[in-house]
């Protein structure tokens, strides 16, 4: 071997050593996720602990090996696309959507950023995905479509009151998912042999006028859907409802902070599992691969102070099954 060819080669380890270790010291991408609500961090602490929570079962710590950037809107509906604006300039991995109207939002801001909807009331009716099982764009997540929910309510009532004939439904229906509410409650009414009284909810003003209605055509319950103007007034609702001496069940739980009972989908358990999203996307997995879920737990919570209110004594059996009494 030749001396220049000895040299060069011992040269070989100190010219591409500091290389390599360049390459191997360069600290790895730290994940960012942008996550935008309609309301209030307090209004949402549940849910938000619930999704970080997630994250944390699937090895993701806060701060450490991955980044959340929040946005709230502080129920000021008209912040939200600039929030989405803001998350998109920040060129987040993924951004996950507190509610349908946050969807709609980023939806517009973006085409690219994968998004993941922690919950949404009609995911196809809201053009969000093209189905369940095919989302086809960027957008994917989880449902609070369940069919069950409409009868189990229904049941609920006339255990609460025996003699359950007539039960007026309170709800839009303009508002996105609700004909298909409307259809399975109409499918459980038969079953039941209930007759419902549709009343329609359209502006702050109608809310005591539904409940006249339901007083007048002597309804022995009431069903309320969520909607925008019944959520924002919704303790006026509980408070109609014990001026009537109405039971009443919901399918939000906020409404039985100040009403009877609520009967739904866990959203804090949908909020858990958009972290399983969150992290499949992480890991090169695309919204449009990805079907949208529909709801696995629900929840039954009664308000004992609301029933006193109206002289109603919760049957034990209903009252062993609930997940949450509030006293």
């Amino acid at each position: 071997m030749s001396r220049k060819v000895f040299v060069f080669i011992c040269l070989l380890p100190t010219v591409f050593l500091p290389a390599a270790l360049t390459v191997a010291q360069q600290p790895k991408k730290v994940p960012r996720i942008g996550f935008q609500s309609a309301a209030s961090p307090s209004a949402n602490a549940a849910r938000i602990e619930a999704f970080r929570q997630g994250l944390r079962d699937l090895g993701y710590v806060e701060g450490k090996n991955i980044v959340i950037e929040y946005r709230y809107a502080e129920g000021k509906i008209d912040r939200l696309p600039d929030l989405a604006a803001e998350l998109v300039r920040l060129k987040v991995d993924v951004i996950v959507t507190a509610a349908p109207s946050s969807t709609r939002a980023v939806k517009k801001a973006t085409s690219t950023i994968p998004i993941v909807m922690a919950y949404d009331t009609d995911p196809v009716g809201n053009g969000f995905v093209a189905s369940l099982a095919r989302p086809a764009g960027n957008i994917t997540g989880l449902s609070t479509r369940a069919p069950e929910i409409s009868g189990k309510q229904l049941e609920l009532l006339r255990e609460l009151a025996p003699k359950l004939s007539r039960v007026a439904v309170l709800g839009n229906a303009t508002q996105p998912g609700h004909p298909q509410a409307l259809r399975e409650i109409n499918l459980a009414a038969d079953a039941f042999g209930v007759q419902l009284q549709y009343l329609e909810v359209r502006r702050p003003k109608d809310t005591e006028t539904a409940f006249q209605a339901a007083s007048q055509e002597r309804a022995d319950a009431v069903l309320v859907l969520s909607t925008p103007i019944l959520f924002s007034q919704r303790r006026q609702v509980a408070d109609l409802a014990v001026k009537s001496r109405l039971p009443a069940i919901y399918n939000r739980p906020e409404f039985v902070e100040d009403g009877l009972v609520f009967y739904g989908v866990s959203y804090t358990d949908l909020f858990r599992r958009a972290a399983t999203y969150v992290d499949k996307i992480l890991k090169g997995r695309k919204p449009a691969d990805l079907p949208v879920e529909q709801p696995t737990k629900f929840e039954l919570v009664i308000n004992l102070k609301a029933a006193k209110q109206i002289g109603l004594t919760i049957p034990p059996s209903v009252l062993t099954r609930a997940d949450k009494v509030i006293k």
